[in-house]
């Protein structure tokens, strides 16, 4: 854990944006003609209140109204900018994946004279949401992004250090260092002192991860540049960063550290500070004191996650409900024009309108018919060509294979070991060319249902001559595992559990499910004749060790085990 606040607040590329904003949209055309009130003008001014303030579900519903209501064609950047204030609504709120796709959006509305203030803002959001995602690639690529269209030292400082604590989030300690020196020694640092400190305070905890002596001075002189500045964050930061380096040497000082960080967290009202001073506390605390630190660090955490869950809740359905609103009024506005029209009409000459529907009357039923002529014919043109290209597929890629089968049994011993062996392995290849057939529209869940669904393919090769004996697979929290690896352990053990079917002969299967810190592990086992050196490359587990190695896992297989398979999985999560 990385107990700092080391990226750039949200507050300042925000607070730049909106001053940019302003003074480049606030400038209206002097014009005889009475101005149409856009959505813009009339909700911008409650909505920045909301946000300023920290009524932070009121100033979403107003941006939201902008964003809504505004004009694509020529109110674009005004849009952008709403939904930037979104983006960063949401993330100061927890819900990382929310902005990410409000920051997303709001990337659409970009044009070729898109400001440059805008992109910074949004791509420096993105990466703030994607360290809090763990998605350390991505964060890194947003800041570089950002930094590259920056255009003040500070800023790209700034920018940089972001990028310093992915590294650190990485443990890349010495990249991080390298980053940190440099820009510990570039003017801006001298001319921002909170600049300054919030970088040493980083590359003293660098020092400090990989036992170097001058994490001390480092971590000191961050804590007196604080001070001197009395940078309420920038305290919490030191008083934690501290705590941590001498947890081990001197623990009392570091519980007083550690209570200072929690002291100032509460004082500035700040959750996430306070848990993660908590925590701390819990690590360098005696441990009589622990258990009182424990309980208000969940009663803390469970109230901060209520809160995170309700806010997520009240924004889907602020978009939610403006949607139903437009959709509502655009019906509406259709139901006004179709009344008008027909008030229109009712003052035509009843002659004339008697000839007009009648006109009408008969087009409507001539272009019914067609189209729906034309429909059912689309419809039928659509379904042969379906049934045409499965039939081919089944032709290309079974038939040419059947055949040449049943000409083989037809013609061949298959009392000959050779023959037989030959026979089954053209039907195990027409039986995969069958199931890949079979399984090409039916998708692997990896949501909740993940567990459930790969319980019962492992249950189904269950028989009155083999048991499957599954280890361990509750404990797994499946819901941290990536889609990736999911799939390929569904894969791998199907193939597994086809190849045990075929080939072993044994009476019982054991899988046993266990996790560490960087991968699931699988093991394997069977009673059955064992497994041919090397491995024959039309045997399924050669197909295994390819689905595994594609993600990056590995297979190990135990070559002193005297009878069945032994086998370990490793999965990276």
């Amino acid at each position: 854990m990385i107990f700092q606040k080391t990226s750039i607040p949200f507050f300042m590329f925000q607070l730049l944006l909106g001053c940019f904003f302003f003074s480049c949209t606030r400038k209206t055309p002097i014009t005889n003609e009475v101005p149409t009130v856009s959505a813009y003008d009339q909700y911008i001014t409650t909505a920045e209140d909301f946000y300023a303030k920290g009524v932070y579900d009121s100033a979403y519903f107003y941006y939201n109204h902008i964003r809504n209501q505004s004009s694509v064609q020529t109110e674009a950047d005004k849009i952008a900018y709403s939904l930037i204030r979104m983006a960063v609504i949401q993330q100061m709120l927890g819900d990382y994946i929310g902005s990410e796709s409000t920051a997303t959006e709001a990337i659409s509305y970009f044009q070729k004279d898109t400001e440059a203030q805008y992109k910074v803002a949004i791509y420096n959001t993105l990466g703030i949401n994607y360290k809090n995602l763990f998605d350390y690639p991505n964060a890194i690529r947003y800041y570089q992004k950002a930094s590259a269209l920056s255009d003040t030292p500070l800023q790209k400082a700034i920018l940089q250090n972001n990028i310093a604590v992915v590294y650190m989030e990485q443990h890349r300690y010495k990249q991080a260092i390298q980053l940190l020196t440099a820009l510990s020694q570039s003017p801006i640092a001298l001319q921002n002192l909170e600049h300054q400190a919030r970088v040493l305070d980083n590359l003293g905890y660098c020092y400090f991860k990989i036992n170097d002596s001058r994490s001390s001075a480092y971590l000191k002189k961050a804590l007196a540049i604080h001070q001197q500045i009395q940078f309420d964050y920038g305290l919490i930061t030191s008083y934690g960063n501290l705590a941590k380096y001498y947890q081990k040497s001197n623990p009392q000082l570091a519980e007083k550290y550690a209570l200072q960080s929690y002291t100032k967290a509460t004082t500035l009202h700040s959750t996430e500070d306070r848990l993660f001073a908590l925590t701390l506390l819990m690590d360098v605390s005696a441990p009589s004191k622990i258990r009182t630190f424990s309980k208000q660090y969940l009663q803390l955490n469970d109230s901060v996650n209520k809160v995170k869950q309700i806010a997520k809740n009240q924004f889907a359905k602020i978009k939610y409900d403006a949607t139903q609103e437009r959709n509502e009024n655009l019906q509406l506005k259709a139901e006004k024009a179709e009344n008008e029209l027909t008030l229109a009409q009712q003052r035509i000459n009843n002659y004339l309108l008697f000839f007009i529907l009648l006109f009408v009357l008969a087009s409507v039923v001539l272009l019914y018919h067609y189209l729906k002529n034309k429909s059912q014919k689309e419809k039928q043109a659509a379904i042969e060509e379906s049934e045409s290209r499965m039939a081919k597929k089944m032709h290309d890629e079974l038939a040419n294979d059947m055949y040449q089968l049943i000409a083989f049994a037809e013609t061949q011993d298959l009392q000959n070991p050779i023959q037989k062996e030959t026979l089954l392995d053209n039907l195990d290849k027409i039986y995969t060319l069958t199931r890949n057939i079979s399984r090409e529209n039916s998708p692997i869940s990896t949501g909740e249902s993940y567990e459930l669904e790969l319980k019962e393919m492992l249950s189904g090769f269950t028989s009155s001559q083999v048991q499957v004996i599954l280890k361990n697979i509750s404990s797994i929290p499946w819901d941290k595992i990536a889609k990736e690896p999911k799939i390929a352990l569904y894969r791998v053990l199907q193939e597994l559990m086809v190849n045990m079917k075929k080939h072993s002969q044994g009476s019982f299967v054991v899988l046993r499910f266990e996790m560490n810190a960087k991968a699931l592990l699988v093991h394997y086992s069977d009673n059955g004749i064992g497994m041919p050196h090397p491995i024959p490359s039309k045997n399924g587990l050669q197909n295994v060790e390819n689905r595994i190695h594609a993600i990056g896992g590995t297979i190990i297989f135990d070559p002193i085990h005297s009878k069945g398979l032994k086998i370990q999985l490793v999965f990276p999560k």
